[in-house]
C-alpha cells in the first residue's frame, strides 16, 4: 500500500496497526480479524495477521473502506513473542494494538482507548475491561481504578490488563523494546513486557468491557510445569524490582511452588512453600499447593477448578 492509497487520518484519530499473531485457528482467527475491521474507529485501521512459521492462509473477509488487511510470516523466534514482534516490525500505524487470535473486540474498543490516550499524554498505554466467555462461564472483569502503575504490577499481575486489551503509542514500543523472545517457552511474556511498559508510564483504563477473552479452560502451557518454573525464575532475575513487594514476591514464588508440586518435584515444592510462608503467610497459593504436594489432587485438577471461576493459579 502506498501513501497515496492509505486512508487519511481524521483529526484526533491517528492510524492504528493491530497485530494478530496466530497458529492458524480457522473460525476463531476470522472472528478476531472481523472484529478489528468492524471497529467504529473514525481513523485508519491496519490489521497485520502474523502466521507462526506456517504458510499464510488468506482470510475470506470483506475489508471496509478505511481498513487494510495484510499478512506476514513470523521472522523472529517461533512462538507468540516472535509473532508479536514481527507484527510490530510490519506496523505502519502511529498506535499499535494486539489481539490474540481466539479473542475479539467490541466495536467501540479502539475509539474509546484512542480518545483516552489523547487526554493522557503521560500514559504509556491504554487498556479496558474484559469479558471471560467459555464453557460454563460468562464473567466481566473490570478495574475500579483509572490507571495501573508499576507498583501495582509488581504486587499483582492485574489480569484485567490482558494482552488483547493493550494499545500503545509507537513511541512507547520503541522506548520499552519488543516482547522478550528469550523468556523460557514464552511463558508470561505479556506480564514481563507490561512491567517495562509501566516503568515507562501508567497504563490508563477505559472503564468499560470492550474485549471478549475466550476462556476455554485450557492453555498452551497447561501441564508444562517445568517451563513455568524456569520462566518465573527468569522473570525474577530480570526484574529486581519484583523484590520490592513481599506480597508480589510471595505470589510469584507461590506459582513456582505450585508448578513444582504439579510436576511431582515435591521436595523442591516444600522448600519453595517455606519461602512463600516467610514472605506472606496469607498467600492463597499455599492452600492450593499443599493438596498437590500431598498427592490428594493433581495440578491439572486444581487449575481446572480455578479456571471455572475465571481465575488462574
Amino acid at each position: 500500500m502506498t501513501d497515496r492509497d492509505r486512508p487519511a487520518a481524521r483529526a484526533g484519530y491517528p492510524p492504528v496497526t493491530v497485530v494478530v499473531a496466530t497458529r492458524d485457528r480457522p473460525g476463531l482467527l476470522e472472528r478476531a480479524v472481523r472484529a478489528v475491521l468492524d471497529q467504529d474507529y473514525p481513523g485508519p485501521v491496519e490489521c497485520v495477521v502474523v502466521y507462526d512459521h506456517i504458510d499464510i492462509r488468506p482470510l475470506d473477509l470483506d475489508v471496509p473502506a478505511g481498513r487494510s488487511l495484510r499478512y506476514a510470516v513470523n521472522t523472529h523466534a517461533k512462538g507468540l513473542p516472535g509473532g508479536r514482534n514481527t507484527g510490530a516490525d510490519e506496523a505502519t500505524g502511529e498506535l499499535i494494538a494486539f489481539c490474540d487470535d481466539d479473542d475479539f473486540w467490541l466495536p467501540a474498543k479502539l475509539r474509546r482507548q484512542v480518545e483516552l490516550l489523547a487526554s493522557r499524554p503521560d500514559a504509556a498505554a491504554a487498556s479496558c475491561g474484559i469479558r471471560l466467555e467459555g464453557p460454563g462461564i460468562a464473567k466481566d472483569r473490570q478495574l475500579d481504578r483509572a490507571e495501573v502503575r508499576l507498583p501495582d504490577f509488581v504486587e499483582d499481575r492485574v489480569m484485567e490488563v490482558h494482552s488483547s486489551t493493550v494499545l500503545v503509542r509507537r513511541a512507547t514500543w520503541d522506548a520499552v523494546g519488543p516482547v522478550d523472545e528469550e523468556l523460557p517457552g514464552g511463558y508470561g511474556e505479556d506480564y514481563e513486557w507490561l512491567l517495562r511498559v509501566a516503568a515507562y508510564g501508567p497504563v490508563v483504563i477505559v472503564p468499560e468491557v470492550l474485549v471478549v477473552v475466550d476462556w476455554h479452560g485450557g492453555s498452551f502451557f497447561f501441564g508444562r510445569w517445568a517451563v513455568i518454573v524456569e520462566a518465573t525464575r527468569y522473570l525474577l532475575d530480570k526484574h529486581p524490582e519484583l523484590a520490592g513487594s513481599r506480597t508480589g514476591l510471595a505470589r510469584l514464588h507461590g506459582q513456582i511452588a505450585f508448578a513444582l508440586a504439579a510436576g511431582r518435584r515435591r521436595r523442591e515444592a516444600v522448600r519453595e512453600l517455606g519461602r512463600v510462608l516467610r514472605l506472606n503467610p496469607r498467600e492463597k497459593r499455599v492452600l492450593v499447593t499443599v493438596p498437590v504436594v500431598l498427592g490428594l489432587l493433581s495440578g491439572e485438577r486444581v487449575l481446572r477448578l480455578a479456571q471455572r471461576t475465571g481465575r488462574g493459579v
